[in-house]
Order: structure tokens, then sequence, then C-alpha cells
């Protein structure tokens, strides 16, 4: 079976490597180095117990401060409303009580037994350390502000999850420079984070061109159809199957298909201070601002934000200054380090359940995007799938 994979982002390079382990001819394709794009910029956050989808109950009533409030953690630019109007809709749709119940259920289907996965994977390819097993600590400054959040904390237990609630002194146990501000702590054990996400990927391409896989740096503009239910790519190669990794830019691969997926970029930010990954021992979330602060292998990580502005927009740098502003407030020891950068693209769903599957009315097309913020934890269970529904054990 000859396959290509689209996408060499952790999606990509994981489905890629799965199927070439069950004997598959794999081509992975992508117009930049493995794990450059969305892959190489996220928080390393392994957070299994995440079932709560981003459109919960009462979501309508936070659009407006989304489109005239630059400093929302969920931020729309009027600008951009006419086009992302289509998408901003089905979102609002999505946050009926009866819908927010199937995506949790989907979700765990997808996040059950992540960091098991990660970790036995992390260890084939030879990069066991990239693993850091210390939980996640999500922090609220007062009991308002955990309430806004009980709803996605119930899903968690309703699914198993359990965490340890933490008073001041608890927090100070566990991360001593967190700032006077954050006087509760709910505390996750069982979560886990890589701590470099881009070596992480390259590890699991080597690994799979280790075995015969195949990478091709090429930007992939076509996909057609040809006679005996094979593939071309770029009017080139041809293949059995065709699968599409490409996160945000899937869409515009498929259309020409007509195969329409309702995804949206949600662009994310972070700020990183080299040298400082030591003034946190864990993932820590500030959960009123929905920033993950992370001790990565080259710095500390401050990653959040959402963005509906598109593929097209630069980077709107004051986002990640708010970024830089709040974690400056929150941790001392970031005096006289100036920080990096950077802008990417998260492939979000209206329902924030991605699409992992055999696309309808295309045979030999499958599809693995809108994984959103979640691409990180789902990669090895979404690579599962596509190698079990391609290639099934025997």
């Amino acid at each position: 079976m000859r396959v290509a994979v689209i996408g060499a982002g952790i999606i990509g390079a994981c489905i890629a490597h799965a199927l070439a382990k069950r004997g598959a001819e794999v081509i992975l394709l992508d117009r930049d180095e493995p794990g450059q794009g969305c892959s190489s910029g996220n928080s390393g956050a392994i957070s299994a117990g995440s079932v709560a989808p981003v459109a919960m109950p009462g979501v309508l009533s936070s659009v407006p401060k989304m489109l005239l409030d630059a400093e929302s953690p969920l931020f729309l630019p009027l600008g951009y409303l006419p086009k992302a109007l289509p998408w901003l809709m089905e979102f609002v749709a999505s946050a009926t009580p009866g819908r927010v119940a199937a995506s949790a259920r989907a979700l765990d289907d997808f996040h059950r037994g992540a960091v098991a996965a990660h970790v036995a994977l992390a260890a084939e390819v030879g990069v066991p350390e990239l693993i850091l097993q210390r939980g996640h600590l999500h922090l609220y400054p007062d009991e308002a502000a955990l309430a806004k959040d009980a709803g996605g904390w119930r899903m968690r237990e309703a699914y198993g999850y359990k965490w340890e609630r933490l008073d001041r002194e608890g927090i100070l146990a566990l991360e001593p420079g967190v700032a006077p501000r954050y006087r509760i702590g709910l505390y996750l054990a069982d979560h886990a984070t890589i701590v470099n996400p881009l070596r992480y990927v390259q590890a699991i391409v080597h690994a799979f061109r280790a075995i015969g896989g195949k990478l091709k740096r090429e930007a992939v503009r076509s996909i057609a159809a040809l006679p005996g239910a094979r593939w071309q790519v770029n009017a080139g190669d041809t293949f059995d199957h065709v699968v599409v990794a490409a996160g945000a830019s899937s869409p515009r691969l498929l259309s020409p298909l007509g195969i329409r997926i309702s995804l949206e970029s949600q662009r994310g930010y972070h700020v990183q201070f080299a040298g400082a990954q030591s003034l946190v021992s864990r993932t820590v979330v500030l959960a009123d601002k929905k920033i993950f602060v992370t001790p990565m292998e080259e710095g500390l990580r401050v990653g959040g934000t959402v963005e509906i502005a598109g593929l097209d927009r630069p980077p709107d740098l004051r986002r990640a200054a708010i970024l830089e502003r709040i974690v400056r407030e929150t941790f001392k020891g970031l005096e006289g380090i100036t920080p990096t950068t950077w802008m990417g693209h998260r492939p979000c769903m209206p329902d924030s359940v991605p699409v992992v599957g055999p696309a309808v009315g295309r045979p030999g097309v499958w599809l693995a995007v809108g994984h959103g913020h979640l691409g990180m934890t789902d990669s090895v269970n979404t690579a599962k799938r596509i190698a079990e529904a391609l290639l099934p054990a025997h």
C-alpha cells in the first residue's frame, strides 16, 4: 500500500510513523522541515482531561467582548468578522447543552490514555527525557473566577479525572514563585508535558525514516483523482491513499475535491524567556487568563490567547505583549530577559472535535484535521485510528 501523508506536524508525523510500522510505503510531504509549524510553538501540554469544548453554554454572551476587547482571551478583530461569521455561527450553535455533551464524549474518546501513549512513543523514538510527568496546576484568584470554569471541571469529574484542590499554602508547596494574586489551585497529577515539541516531532520523523519512510520537502498544491481508485499529488507521484493532516491549511487542499470542513485558524501566540525555565517545575495554567506557563528545554514558554483572524493577516504582536505583561506580573525572575515571540495557526472546528477518518464520497482520501488546542494530546491516538482503519492488525 502506497500512502501520502500531507503535513509533517505532530499529527502527520505520528500517522506516517504508525503506517510505516505496519508495512505501508509512506511518503510524508511538507513545504517546511518537520514540526516547524504549529507543532513547534505550542505549550507541549498532554491534557487528557480537557474534555470541555471551547464553546460552552452561554458563549453567546461573550461574543461582544470577543469583538471589542483586544485583551480578551478569545478575540476576533472586527475587520475579520464578515469572513469568520459562518464559522462563528456554528461555534455558537455548538454550545447547546446536548451538543456540548456529545463533544465531550467524542473528546474523551480521543484523549483516553494519551499520557501513556506518549510515554511509550517517546521511549520508542529515543527521547524519553522529553516527557515531564509532574501534572498540571490550574490557578484561580478567587471563587468567582473558579465558578466561571465550573462546567469544565464537572465534565472532567464525570469522565473520571481527579484533581486536588489547593489553598495558597498548597500552591506555594508546588510552585513557590507564584504571585499572591492566585489563591486557589486545582492540581491534575496525572497530566504531562512535552518539554520540546519540535525535537519530539523531529525524533518521530527520524524514526519513521529509519524504518523506510520517505520525507519530501514539497508544498502540496493539489490532490487529484485518477482512474483505478488512485490519487495524484501535485501532478506527480500517485498513491493508493492520501492522508490530509495539513492543519489550518487543510481546507484549501480539500475544497477542490468537494470536501468541506468548517475549520478556522485560532491563532495562538507565545513568548519565551531563554534560560528561565526553572521558574516553574510543571505546566502552570493561569486559568482566569487562559495562559499556559511551561518549563521548556530552552526556556520559560508562555502561551495562550485565541485570535480568530485567518491565515493571511500578519501577527498582532499586541497579543504577545499581553502574555509578557501577565507573566511578568505573576512571576519574579524575568527582569532583564527580552523574550522571543511566536504565532501559529491552531486548526479548530466549531465544536472542538477533530475530523479523523475517511472523507465521505472520496474513497482513498483520509482526514486528520481540526485538533485545535489538543493536537499534541491527541496525536498518537489519532495515528492509531488512521493506521488501524487503513491497515488493520491481524
